[in-house]
């Protein structure tokens, strides 16, 4: 499924990145299931084959992150309490979180596990778990995070509370926090990403690649996504001055309100839903192809 890179980055993103942005742009909170037909339309704004979107629905239905909705002939998709979940957690990072964490007051949340070798890959999903999160290994079996952090909401379904222990510590001496930081997560390489983000789309005619606005706004929030779910939000002080993220995210919002009117009438405009009554549980409300 993989294609060349072009500028934009617009083919290198993964369909279903993609499409959780189209879906937290345009479906979240409004009740409603979109026409199969329609997200292919919006996709192949962005060089996503048909046989790539429909792969991706049904791919995303059997996860648990769309539910069908049969109306006559025609297919439609709705979120899912856990597709609302994912996207409300995407759309408080890009919103409401911002990039820079002034407000830390020293404390660290930290994870210790220990699982057997047969755990391979319950280790794997821990991990991506804890990344996700905001977590880097201090060292082997122990990771940190900045805050405070919710860890059953963290490991929540994995079935590991027995192999999992977690504190909130502040650094001692002779261990200086700046050390922690610097030794729990690569600050050079994700300082690379926003710099990459900076390079694509802090430029004229950023964008000019694509054919319009709505694929302009589904492209940049999608690459804007991505940089901020992997992002552990490290205290201010430990990051270099003229951190690239701060640019990064004034460019971000600058070329969303640019994008986003535009992208939202021609959405408007081509998208087809019906109503649905709240989330579905994950199962699909009806069977077929898409």
């Amino acid at each position: 499924m993989a294609t060349p890179e072009v500028e934009g980055n617009a083919q290198s993103l993964r369909p279903q990145s993609l499409m959780l942005s189209f879906l937290g742009i345009h479906v979240l909170h409004r009740d409603v299931a979109v026409y199969s037909g329609s997200v292919i339309d919006v996709f192949d704004r962005v060089g996503v084959s048909e046989e790539a979107v429909r792969s991706t629905l049904t791919r995303m239905v059997k996860r648990g992150l769309l539910a069908r909705h049969r109306r006559g002939r025609r297919m439609f998709f709705g979120l899912t309490a856990r597709s609302s979940a994912v996207l409300e957690d995407g759309h408080r990072r890009i919103w409401q979180r911002g990039v820079i964490n002034r407000d830390w007051d020293g404390t660290w949340t930290m994870v210790a596990f220990s699982l057997p070798e047969s755990g391979r890959r319950l280790r794997h999903d821990l991990r991506s778990q804890l990344i996700w999160a905001g977590f880097g290994p201090l060292q082997n079996g122990l990771w940190i995070a900045p805050g405070t952090i919710d860890i059953p909401a963290v490991i929540e379904g994995l079935g590991l509370d027995e192999y999992v222990k977690a504190f909130t510590a502040h650094a001692a001496k002779p261990t200086e926090s700046r050390l922690l930081a610097h030794s729990a997560f690569d600050i050079g390489d994700i300082a690379a990403r926003y710099e990459e983000f900076l390079r694509r789309w802090d430029r004229p005619g950023a964008g000019s690649d694509l054919p319009d606005d709505l694929a302009r706004q589904l492209v940049l929030h999608t690459d804007w996504l991505r940089l901020v779910r992997a992002d552990p939000h490290l205290p201010a002080e430990h990051l270099p001055a003229d951190w690239p993220a701060i640019r990064a995210e004034e460019v971000f919002h600058t070329l969303a309100s640019s994008y986003d009117p535009p992208a939202l009438a021609i959405a408007d405009d081509i998208m087809r839903t019906v109503p649905i009554e709240g989330q579905q549980d994950g199962a699909e409300s009806a069977h077929g192809s898409t």
